[in-house]
């Protein structure tokens, strides 16, 4: 089943195209890797496809009303400020609230504990570490239960181990049926974890494709300016970028 579709989705600026023509589907069962370098355009094609900021074009989900929307997306942008002193389970209660469930929702206690965060659940989310508010937010995003998850840089500002449990979490929601498309810089968690991969790069998409397809020399070379050593193992792809190309 088809989850969003966009179409010559594209934003104008001054000075050019931020988004250039870009069209893409994402399907229930995907875990899309949305990569490329800073400036591609990733946050802008999320936005754009939420219909959060002006575009040209064609996106399923921009023109819905936002309980429309909210019934069929779940939205978790970069920013990571808790600016309310309210409880952990009652953040993650608004994900529930979006769709017109209360804070006793199963799905409040069922994102709180695939987070890690019932030891948390009733401390305060502005007295946490920025990593420990950033899986709050993660799971406020859970909690609303939508079809599929959009999600920019989740895992920017947490510890290993809790960028790989978060990986593994939006990894199962696909399995599970949602889709999922997480934009990311890490490489190799893309490797490990996503089943698809869309390189942007300049406002535009350069490669769709499967991980192993995609992360090849000479793409490498061309988007990211690396080289890098690619291993598949028992437990999965590892990927390291080892040296820039260029000096």
């Amino acid at each position: 089943m088809t989850l969003l579709e966009v179409e010559n989705l594209t934003v104008s600026r001054k000075g050019g195209k931020a988004l250039d023509a870009v069209s893409l589907q994402i399907s229930a069962g995907e875990c899309i890797g949305l990569i490329g370098p800073n400036g591609a355009g990733k946050t802008t094609l999320m936005r754009a496809a939420l219909g959060l900021i002006p575009s040209a074009g064609h996106s399923t989900l921009a023109a819905l009303s936002p309980a429309a929307r909210a019934a069929r997306v779940a939205w978790l942008p970069q920013s990571r400020e808790i600016a309310w002193p309210v409880s952990v389970a009652h953040l993650v209660g608004l994900g529930a609230a979006a769709r017109g469930r209360g804070d006793d929702h199963p799905a409040v206690g069922a994102a709180v504990a695939r987070m890690g965060l019932g030891p948390l659940a009733h401390r305060r989310a502005t007295d946490l570490s920025g990593g420990e508010q950033a899986r709050v937010l993660i799971a406020r995003a859970l909690a609303q239960e939508a079809p599929l998850l959009l999600v920019d840089e989740p895992i920017a500002g947490l510890d290993p181990a809790q960028q790989i449990r978060t990986m593994r979490v939006l990894r199962a929601l696909a399995d599970e049926g949602r889709g999922v498309m997480v934009s990311l810089h890490d490489l190799g968690l893309a490797a490990r974890h996503c089943t698809r991969l869309v390189v942007m790069r300049g406002g535009r998409i350069v490669a769709d494709g499967r991980p192993d397809a995609i992360l090849q020399p000479a793409l490498l070379a061309e988007v990211f300016d690396i080289t890098a050593c690619t291993l598949a193992t028992e437990e999965g792809t590892i990927f390291q970028p080892l040296a820039t190309v260029a000096p």
